[in-house]
C-alpha cells in the first residue's frame, strides 16, 4: 500500500487529483479545498473517468481515517493520505466546512449497538430474539476481518448520507 503524509499532500499543490471517498454528507461537513467527492460505493462505476482525469498527475485518496481510501486504492490505484481527514483536521490544515454530519463509522456503531441492545432486551420476553445480537456480532467480525462493512455500505446509501 502506498501512503502519503499530510505535508507531502500539501507540497503536491494544485497538480494533484484529490479524491475524497467519504459519503457526500461527510464531505459536506469538512473537506480539503479542491478535493473531489467520489464516494467509495461509486468508485467502480467511475474508475475509467478517474483514470482519464488522473493522466500524468498524482492521485491521492482521502477518507475519514484511511480504511475506505485503501479500498478505493485497490480499484483505481493512487496513494492513500495517512490518517485521513482526522489527521488533516488535527494538523490544523485548511478545510472547507459545511453542515456538520455524523461520520459513517459513528452511524455504524450506533446502529450496531442499538440492534444488539434491542435484541437482548427483546430476548427477555422472546428468547430467539437474541439471534439478532449474534448476527450483528458476526457482521462486525466479518467487517474487521475483511475491512468490508456491509452495514456501512447500506447506511451510505441512505438519503441522509447522500
Amino acid at each position: 500500500m502506498s501512503l502519503i503524509d499530510i505535508d507531502q499532500v500539501r507540497d503536491l499543490g494544485a497538480g494533484v487529483l484529490l479524491l475524497d471517498v467519504r459519503t457526500p454528507g461527510e464531505y459536506e461537513t469538512a473537506h480539503i479545498p479542491g478535493a473531489v467527492n467520489l464516494p467509495l460505493d461509486r468508485i467502480k462505476h467511475w474508475q475509467d473517468d478517474v483514470r482519464a482525469q488522473a493522466a500524468g498527475r498524482p492521485v491521492v485518496l482521502v477518507c475519514k481515517s484511511g480504511q475506505r481510501a485503501r479500498q478505493a486504492q485497490r480499484v483505481i490505484g493512487g496513494q492513500v493520505m495517512a490518517g485521513g481527514m482526522d489527521a488533516w483536521l488535527s494538523a490544523g490544515a485548511p478545510a472547507q466546512r459545511g453542515t456538520p454530519r455524523w461520520s459513517l463509522e459513528r452511524q455504524v456503531r450506533l446502529v450496531a449497538g442499538l440492534l444488539v441492545l434491542v435484541s437482548v432486551l427483546t430476548s427477555l420476553l422472546f428468547g430467539p430474539a437474541v439471534i439478532l445480537a449474534g448476527l450483528v456480532g458476526a457482521g462486525l467480525t466479518y467487517a474487521g476481518a475483511t475491512d468490508n462493512c456491509l452495514l456501512g455500505m447500506a447506511l451510505a446509501r441512505l438519503p441522509y448520507n447522500r
